[in-house]
């Protein structure tokens, strides 16, 4: 022990475990409930993130690590290029890289296989604050997404910032209601690979 009266030490022992984050579980929640209560506010939560050239295992690492589904691709802080969710590591995408690059899977990084942010669906928050859980179902169901982004324009800022994430999942775990959705092509090139 050190020799402060005020703040007394002691030495680690081994074994010594780090405190590991208790993430609050949100609440169950009606279809007439505020939109923000099924909203992850990145105000509070920290975003989980991957860079680009990260491989697929590594952001499954990730993923698993941080307990979600989705991750943010960002090269340089703040600024992000696009997402990539488990549904981009195993399904259709790698398997197109794969097949049409000539590449193994463990050749694959993220780049290869997530959303571009041009091709990311987003809602203002602003609009969030008056919606409904139900609203937000609506707006999952009409794009086809497993995952919208909620933006907002923070005081001084001249560009938005993506504020918080509306997560399929998340919603079913705190309504009991299974979402089921159509995926909706977004581009001329997702409607040609549909019909291919």
């Amino acid at each position: 022990m050190s020799g402060s009266k005020v703040l007394p030490t002691s030495r680690l022992e081994p074994g010594t475990a780090l405190a590991q984050t208790q993430p609050s579980m949100p609440g169950r929640v009606g279809l007439d409930a505020p939109a923000l209560s099924v909203m992850t506010d990145l105000t509070q939560l920290r975003a989980a993130t991957t860079a680009p050239s990260a491989t697929l295992a590594q952001a499954e690492q990730t993923m698993i690590y941080q307990g979600v589904r989705m991750l943010f691709v960002v090269a340089h802080m703040p600024h992000i290029e696009g997402l990539v969710t488990t549904t981009d590591l195993h399904g259709e995408r790698q398997m197109r890289a794969v097949h049409e690059r000539g590449l193994r899977y463990d050749e694959l990084c993220v780049a290869d296989v997530m959303t571009p942010l041009a091709m990311l669906d987003a809602v203002d928050f602003d609009r969030m604050k008056s919606a409904r859980v139900g609203d937000v179902i609506d707006a999952l169901k009409d794009h086809g997404r497993n995952h919208l982004l909620v933006m907002e324009r923070p005081a001084g800022l001249a560009r938005r910032v993506v504020r918080g994430v509306i997560s399929r999942a998340q919603i079913e775990r705190q309504t009991g209601v299974t979402i089921d959705l159509l995926p909706i092509a977004s581009s001329f090139s997702e409607i040609k690979q549909a019909l291919d």
